[in-house]
């Protein structure tokens, strides 16, 4: 049984969205020389690296995220690695929809994880994302470090939060094959607020 990692590794010189300054920072607390003991703080934003969004991102009345936010069940790997903007219904209408959780290959896994943040990655669209919504999908993931690119009143975000799907960001699929999966995505135990770091695994089926 070899589990496949997705998540994106947290470093201090991670790809930060739109190149924010204050992504991740790392702070040595006790060293061996001093406390004969290592520890260390660290202080990130909850949309770092591979992370879930919970309704309470985009929708005031939205909940936050739960023990039950985790993402775990039967998946397929839809390979988009020839799409070079936005991920339409027509890219979606492609590929046979084989499970209720859909992760999104694009060109993007090719990014490196500590290249500066690239404004034209590839983004689901809005109709793509009501199609998705159309066909029950429970949750939807994307290599990149939003599921969106700049649209007006967030409507991706929106359209999918409100129905009830679960928004996964920041994985990375570059090395994963198209395909079914088991997936296994869990946020951290943030109580309260929008959205939560995660680790995400893949198991081959």
């Amino acid at each position: 049984m070899k589990y496949i990692d997705i998540s994106w590794p947290i470093t201090p010189k991670m790809t930060a969205y739109k190149n924010r300054g204050d992504n991740v920072f790392f702070e040595e607390t006790k060293t061996w020389d001093g406390d004969q003991a290592r520890e260390t703080s660290i202080c990130m934003g909850l949309h770092t690296g591979t992370h879930i969004d919970a309704p309470s991102h985009m929708l005031a009345q939205g909940n936050s995220l739960t023990l039950d936010s985790a993402v775990i069940g039967p998946c397929q790997v839809l390979d988009l690695t020839d799409v070079q903007d936005a991920i339409t219904v027509d890219d979606l209408l492609k590929h046979e929809l084989k499970a209720d959780n859909i992760l999104l290959k694009t060109s993007n896994s090719a990014l490196d994880d500590t290249a500066q943040f690239d404004y034209n990655f590839v983004y689901l669209s809005h109709s793509a994302a009501n199609y998705l919504v159309e066909q029950n999908i429970k949750a939807v993931g994307i290599d990149y470090l939003g599921i969106e690119r700049n649209q007006p009143n967030h409507e991706t975000h929106i359209t999918l939060l409100n129905s009830g799907v679960r928004v996964i960001e920041g994985l990375r699929l570059g090395h994963v094959k198209a395909g079914t999966y088991e997936l296994f995505c869990l946020p951290l135990a943030i109580i309260g607020f929008e959205a939560a770091p995660a680790r995400a695994l893949l198991l081959p089926v």
